[in-house]
């Protein structure tokens, strides 16, 4: 069977309405500290969402119940219309295997190639215990390598593939991250604070690739972000967090100044970059 273009890539999640649904999702950390605070939301398929909100508003450990890197301490989470709130062993691998997630340090081996990176996103693909360690020394077969090189070409770095990942920019290190999610093929995007370490141009370019993730591959996204402006340009869906709950759920036109002021509070810099799209490698 040829290589699918990942243009034409389709998930089976487009005959459920609703992508994730949390009922009273807490999450308490134990020194205390409330992360998530009885939440309780519809995400649909087709959903591109920006979460914004202060730091320590608790965005990073909502958006990491769904992959449940972290268990939540209460209420319940369906992913895909399946209960996935203590979900465990193979089973908490598998909803790792639909959720892909990018975070704002991209977690690239450093001496690998820009193509072997991507080719890791493919491991969930080899079931075999020979497979597997054919993989993890980087012997893949012609149609994961396509696979790999065409998701490279989506995030327009194909030509960077026999580079080691320690030689790019910034921007392009986060797109290798991108496109070894893509490898993964996902039926959920998440992406945390993607481009909180980058320059304007460089964030500008990784949000439009996550929109167009979004378009062609009609999969949910949602995405972390401090800045105000990207979170309006993009985001179809605005959700504003504060100590832990849901205090804006909207578009862009119901996000006033006043909504955005009762979100960040004594925090209101961080809404408009000072903290975020720091100057660092163009792409």
């Amino acid at each position: 069977m040829g290589v699918r273009n990942i243009n034409s890539l389709r998930q089976n999640t487009s005959d459920i309405v609703s992508a994730i649904i949390t009922d009273k999702l807490s999450m308490v950390y134990p020194n205390g500290t409330k992360a998530v605070d009885n939440v309780s939301l519809d995400i649909k398929n087709g959903d591109f969402i920006s979460i914004i909100g202060s730091s320590g508003a608790g965005k990073s450990s909502f958006l990491r119940i769904f992959n449940r890197l972290i268990k939540p301490t209460s209420g319940t989470v369906t992913l895909l219309g399946e209960d996935i709130t203590s979900v465990n062993g193979r089973k908490k691998t598998g909803v790792r295997r639909k959720v892909g997630m990018i975070f704002q340090q991209f977690h690239l081996v450093r001496r690998l190639s820009v193509i072997q990176n991507v080719l890791v996103g493919r491991l969930r693909f080899n079931s075999t215990p020979c497979s597997k360690t054919k993989s993890l020394c980087s012997i893949f077969n012609n149609e994961d390598k396509e696979f790999a090189f065409d998701c490279l070409k989506q995030v327009g770095i194909a030509h960077l593939a026999f580079h080691r990942a320690d030689t790019l920019s910034g921007g392009q290190q986060q797109r290798v991250a991108i496109a070894r999610t893509l490898a993964q093929e996902p039926e959920i995007f998440l992406a945390d604070e993607p481009i909180a370490s980058l320059d304007p141009h460089s964030a500008e370019v990784v949000m439009d690739i996550l929109l167009k993730i979004h378009e062609t591959r009609n999969i949910p996204v949602l995405v972390n972000i401090h800045h105000i402006d990207f979170a309006r340009r993009y985001g179809k869906r605005i959700l504003g967090m504060k100590q832990g709950g849901i205090v804006f759920d909207g578009t862009s036109t119901d996000l006033t100044e006043d909504e955005v002021t009762n979100i960040y509070g004594a925090k209101i810099n961080e809404a408009f970059g000072e903290e975020c799209l720091m100057v660092a490698n163009y792409v």
